[in-house]
């Protein structure tokens, strides 16, 4: 009787510990990848997007669902702000009543959020739940967004990127054809200086070439006058 019941009692430990690694390898087999950004930067006025993306191991169904949460600093009440299940519900009420886009794409494993016209009082803890049964159990990624004003440092550094991006290529740009102007007119300049010494030559040259072509031109004639001579006397 002793042995029997020891029996039954190391079967029922062993029940529990058989269920969780049942329980496990399903959760293993069924379980959805979520990732999302631990920490967003935003800026008062200017659109913020949360992103999250998944990898299931079953086919995109309309069963699938995605919801997000939000919840303020140092609080421990969650609001919903988004819904979606083959159509998106954003939220109508609350804090981000009417500011809350879908920008994700369930087919492509995306499913980021956006709010527009975020203020300070937006900033808090959003977390990004899905669903897409088979595969229900999953991590609950969290996402701390920090607004902020953008300040003058910030203004500054973003004119200093548009100077960057734009007057340096422009100031390269003039810099070659300065340089490409400069070795232009310096070549002009040799190539005068280079025919200046030369002139005298050239025109000496030229003097001569002419004098030559007159002096033939002159022995010309005179062939040309003694010929008639000769033709008129024989006559």
């Amino acid at each position: 009787m002793q042995q029997s019941g020891a029996a039954g009692s190391r079967g029922c430990a062993l029940f529990p510990l058989l269920s969780v690694l049942f329980f496990q390898g399903v959760y293993i087999v069924l379980s959805l990848e979520i990732k999302a950004d631990a920490h967003v930067r935003g800026y008062v006025g200017e659109k913020v997007k949360l992103k999250c993306t998944f990898k299931s191991a079953s086919a995109i169904t309309d069963k699938l669902t995605i919801d997000w949460t939000y919840r303020p600093p140092s609080s421990s009440r969650t609001e919903s702000i988004f819904h979606y299940q083959s159509f998106q519900y954003p939220s109508t009420a609350g804090t981000f009543r009417d500011r809350i886009s879908w920008v994700g794409n369930v087919y492509k494993g995306d499913a980021s959020i956006s709010i527009s016209n975020p203020t300070i009082k937006d900033n808090g803890t959003f977390s990004c739940a899905v669903k897409n049964p088979p595969d229900v159990h999953h991590n609950i990624p969290m996402t701390e967004l920090t607004v902020t004003e953008r300040g003058f440092g910030t203004m500054l550094s973003s004119v200093a990127l548009l100077s960057i991006l734009v007057f340096v290529p422009s100031a390269v740009v003039v810099v070659l054809l300065l340089v490409r102007m400069g070795r232009k007119a310096a070549g002009l300049k040799k190539r005068s200086k280079s025919g200046y010494k030369k002139s005298s030559i050239e025109v000496s040259d030229d003097t001569d070439q002419e004098e030559e072509d007159a002096c033939m031109g002159r022995l010309c004639v005179r062939c040309a006058e003694c010929l008639d001579s000769d033709y008129e006397e024989t006559y």
